[in-house]
């Protein structure tokens, strides 16, 4: 986390460790408060990945799922980037910023990542770093989010996954109510004070409890290198192109889609009990196997914890799933914000 940065948050009551904000003192009241109002969060506990030269655009395009030739100065794309074997290594919201393609992951996976990318650019004209602390990154959802980034950067992108950029830095629009701003450190603060009168401010708990329910997972260190693409829904929210070249794992990718049917899934659930990514889940019908993984975990308003989960799809339709043992917290099912592909 920039400093600087670091030290205003504190002047806002942010409570802070390990680069992640998470709370502004009253974490229940900010929960409730993204239920039907709008918030606005650091994400300082992510990491960007920059990627710059005259190679960038074609070593991406063979190293990531989704087509990189689409993204342009004004679009933003959910991306992912998988081993040999088509299992995910991180998954990421990508943008544009000059000559810059930006690659916003989880900050615990981001070295692995990084040295992974680099080790594959050989002669490549392309220089990857890590430019995490170079811009403040907010978030900001909810019902005025639309107002509340239109009176605070002087412009809004109109539709979603697309970008916009002003003298106080680059506004991507993730959903209909939802936006990172990515903000020079030094215009940084004037824009938290034009924000605030529309959004409450809150840790990351809560920005990471609406991502999920938006049904958009995140690859963490305890998760890497355990589902292809399609378990965790990234073709349903666009981050998979099926008609690009070939990247690492693309076979194993292409086959899952058009060869056989997919087993597991990525569902959205409650359960009455502590979850955190990596954990496993059970059913009667594996008799003792696991036949799930938690992806992502929050705490929910309404108590307990929502979570991702990849499981088994037939499993997840007709038996309880269970948290960490058969006998363990029930997963209530909650619908997805999108269809799935059949």
């Amino acid at each position: 986390m920039i400093e600087s940065w670091k030290t205003f948050l504190a002047t806002q009551g942010a409570q802070c460790a390990d680069d992640t904000v998470w709370h502004y003192g009253d974490a229940a009241t900010e929960r409730h408060a993204a239920v039907a109002g709008t918030i606005m969060a650091d994400l300082s506990q992510l990491g960007v990945i920059a990627c710059s030269g005259p190679d960038t655009a074609p070593f991406l395009q063979g190293q990531l799922t989704n087509d990189v030739r689409t993204l342009h100065a004004d679009t933003a794309q959910w991306n992912g980037y998988c081993n040999p074997k088509g299992r995910l290594l991180g998954n990421f919201l990508m943008w544009r910023d000059g000559e810059d393609y930006c690659l916003q992951l989880s900050g615990d996976i981001l070295p692995s990542v990084l040295k992974r990318l680099t080790m594959f650019i050989m002669r490549a004209k392309v220089s990857s770093r890590d430019a995490s602390a170079e811009r403040v990154r907010l978030v900001v959802a909810g019902p005025e989010a639309v107002s509340a980034v239109a009176a605070a950067m002087g412009a809004v992108p109109d539709a979603p996954m697309h970008s916009a950029t002003t003298e106080a830095g680059t506004i991507i629009r993730v959903g209909e109510d939802k936006f990172v701003l990515v903000l020079l450190p030094e215009r940084a603060a004037t824009v938290w004070q034009a924000l605030r009168p529309l959004a409450t401010p809150v840790g990351a708990p809560v920005w990471d409890w609406l991502r999920l329910n938006a049904g958009i997972p995140m690859i963490v260190a305890a998760t890497q290198e355990q589902f292809v693409p399609q378990m965790v829904n990234l073709e349903a929210i666009g981050g998979v192109s099926f008609q690009k070249g070939c990247y690492p794992g693309q076979e194993i990718v292409a086959r899952s889609q058009y060869l056989g049917k997919l087993k597991r899934r990525m569902f959205l659930a409650q359960v009455d009990a502590e979850a955190a990514p990596g954990d496993a889940l059970y059913s009667a019908d594996f008799e003792g196997q696991t036949t799930g993984t938690i992806v992502n975990a929050a705490p929910s308003p309404l108590g307990g914890f929502d979570v991702l989960a990849v499981a088994q799809i037939e499993s997840a339709q007709t038996q309880t799933l269970h948290l960490k043992s058969a006998d363990g917290a029930a997963l209530h099912l909650k619908p997805l914000p999108y269809a799935l592909p059949e």
